[in-house]
């Protein structure tokens, strides 16, 4: 069964809604894009100080 809205729904409701959705900002979005940044950053640092450093003999 296909769900639809009734027709007795006041659609400046749902704009005020949707209004209030994207006035908030991409919030989530951000807050991924940070994360997988951060998980690179770690990664990199991980990969210099155990695989590359021993391996030029520094000490």
């Amino acid at each position: 069964m296909i769900n639809t809205e009734s027709p007795d729904r006041d659609p400046d409701v749902h704009d005020a809604k949707v209004d209030h959705i994207v006035a908030s900002g991409p919030r989530g979005a951000i807050v991924v894009a940070g994360i997988a940044t951060a998980c690179v950053v770690a990664m990199w640092l991980l990969f210099y100080l155990f695989v590359f450093l021993p391996r030029t003999g520094f000490p």
